[in-house]
C-alpha cells in the first residue's frame, strides 16, 4: 500500500511541478512580449493545452518511474497505455493550437474593414481552408498513432498495407463525392475564382460568401436566408462574381415612355440627381433610348456604384425619381395607347386614299377579276389550259 501511495504522490508531485514551470514560462513571455503579436497570441490560446500537454506529459514520466516494482502487472501495463493515449492527444492539441496562433497572427496582418479589401479576403480565405485542413490531418495523425499502440491493431497493419491498393481503390469509390468536394474546396481557396465577403449570384440568388469551407459553400441572401451549396458546385457551374476584381459594379434601371419624352432634359435630371446623392461613386452616369417599339420608347439609366449594396439602393432611388419626375413635369411622356376612329365609308383624307382612275362596280353576277386563279385575265386563261386534262375540254370563254 506504501508503494501504490509513493506512485500518487509522485505524480502529483510531477503534475504540481509542470503546472508551475507552465505558469512560470506564462507569465515571463506575457512581460516581454506584450509587443509581439505572435507572444501575445501564444500566450492567450496556447496556455490551457500547454498545461494540459505538460501535466500528463510529467504524470506519465513520474508513473513509469514509481511502479518500477510492478513490472509485468496488468494494471501498470493498463495505467502507462492510458497516460500514453493522453499524451498523444494533448500534445496534438497543442500542435493545433499553435498552428491556429500562427494562422490568426498571418491574419492579423491583412484587415478586411478597408474599402480595397480584395487582397485581404483572399488571405482570408486561404488561411481559413489550411486551418481547417491542418486540423483534419492533425486529428487523424493522432487517432492513428493512438490505434497503433494496441498491439492487435499493429498486427493487423501489416495485413492492411499489403491491400492497401484495394483498399484505396473501394475508399476512393466510396467518397468520390466527399473527395471531390474537398479537392473542389482548395481550388478555389488558391484558385481566386471565389472569396469570403464576394459578392455573388448563384441559382437566381444575389447575395454573400459568408462561410467558405472544404466541403460546403454558404452563400447569405440579401434577405438573410442561407444557400448552403457544395464547393463542387462552384467549380462545374457557372456564377456570377461582381467583386472579384473589384467592388465598384454598373447597374441599369430602364422605363417605358412615349415617344413625346425629352430624351436630353431626363438625362440632365439624372445627372443631377446622382451628383446629389453618396451613393454614386462618380464614375458612369448614362442615359440612352435602347429600344423604339410597340408605341413607346426604351430609355436606360446607366449608373455606378462602390458596391452591390451602394448600386441597388442607387437604382431605387433612380427609378422612384425619374417616375416621379415624368409623372410631375412630364405628363406626356407617360406611356399612352393610341385609337384611331372614323366613319363607316373611311373616305377621310387620312384613312383612304383616292385611286387615281374611276373604279369600275360588277354586277352581282360578275366575278372581279383578281378573284380568280383560273381565269378572268390573259394570264389566268391560260393557266387554266395548261391544267386542263387530256380528256377534258377547255370550257368556253363568255
Amino acid at each position: 500500500m506504501e508503494r501504490y501511495l509513493e506512485t500518487a504522490v509522485a505524480a502529483l508531485a510531477a503534475a504540481a511541478v509542470a503546472l508551475f514551470l507552465v505558469e512560470v514560462v506564462h507569465r515571463i513571455t506575457r512581460r516581454f512580449g506584450r509587443r509581439s503579436l505572435l507572444m501575445t497570441e501564444l500566450t492567450d490560446h496556447a496556455h490551457r493545452p500547454f498545461q494540459v500537454a505538460a501535466t500528463v506529459l510529467a504524470v506519465q514520466f513520474a508513473a513509469r518511474f514509481s511502479t518500477g516494482y510492478a513490472v509485468g502487472e496488468g494494471w501498470r501495463r493498463l495505467l502507462l497505455h492510458l497516460l500514453i493515449l493522453g499524451v498523444i492527444a494533448t500534445v496534438a492539441w497543442l500542435v493545433a493550437s499553435l498552428l491556429v496562433v500562427v494562422e490568426d497572427t498571418a491574419l492579423a496582418r491583412f484587415r478586411v474593414d478597408v474599402p480595397d479589401n480584395r487582397h485581404a479576403r483572399r488571405v482570408r480565405t486561404q488561411v481559413v481552408m489550411l486551418r481547417r485542413l491542418t486540423i483534419a490531418v492533425i486529428v487523424i495523425l493522432a487517432v492513428g498513432v493512438m490505434l497503433m499502440t494496441f498491439p492487435s491493431v499493429r498486427g493487423i497493419g501489416a495485413g492492411v498495407l499489403t491491400s492497401a491498393g484495394v483498399v484505396g481503390v473501394v475508399a476512393a469509390l466510396a467518397a468520390q463525392s466527399l473527395l471531390g468536394n474537398v479537392f473542389a474546396g482548395l481550388q478555389l481557396a488558391f484558385s481566386d475564382a471565389v472569396r469570403l465577403d464576394d459578392v455573388v449570384v448563384v441559382e437566381g440568388e444575389w447575395g454573400r460568401i459568408e462561410e467558405l469551407t472544404l466541403s460546403y459553400v454558404v452563400v447569405q441572401i440579401w434577405d438573410d436566408r442561407r444557400l448552403i451549396l457544395p464547393t463542387s458546385y462552384f467549380t462545374s457551374k457557372p456564377f456570377q462574381n461582381w467583386t472579384r476584381t473589384e467592388a465598384a459594379v454598373l447597374g441599369t434601371a430602364e422605363f417605358d415612355v412615349d415617344w413625346a419624352v425629352p430624351v436630353q432634359t431626363m438625362r440632365e435630371e439624372l445627372r443631377r440627381l446622382v451628383e446629389g446623392t453618396e451613393l454614386w461613386d462618380g464614375r458612369v452616369c448614362v442615359l440612352q433610348v435602347t429600344d423604339a417599339t410597340g408605341g413607346t420608347v426604351r430609355v436606360r439609366a446607366l449608373v455606378s456604384a462602390a458596391d452591390a449594396g451602394s448600386l441597388w439602393d442607387l437604382r431605387c432611388l433612380v427609378r422612384e425619381h425619374l417616375v416621379a419626375w415624368i409623372r410631375d413635369n412630364r405628363p406626356t411622356a407617360m406611356p399612352r395607347l393610341r385609337t384611331e376612329l372614323g366613319d363607316a365609308s373611311s373616305d377621310l383624307p387620312w384613312q383612304w386614299v383616292q385611286p387615281r382612275r374611276p373604279v369600275r362596280r360588277l354586277t352581282d353576277t360578275e366575278v372581279p377579276d383578281d378573284a380568280r386563279v383560273f381565269g378572268g385575265s390573259d394570264d389566268g386563261d391560260a393557266r387554266s389550259e395548261a391544267f386542263v386534262g387530256p380528256e377534258e375540254a377547255p370550257a368556253p370563254r363568255p
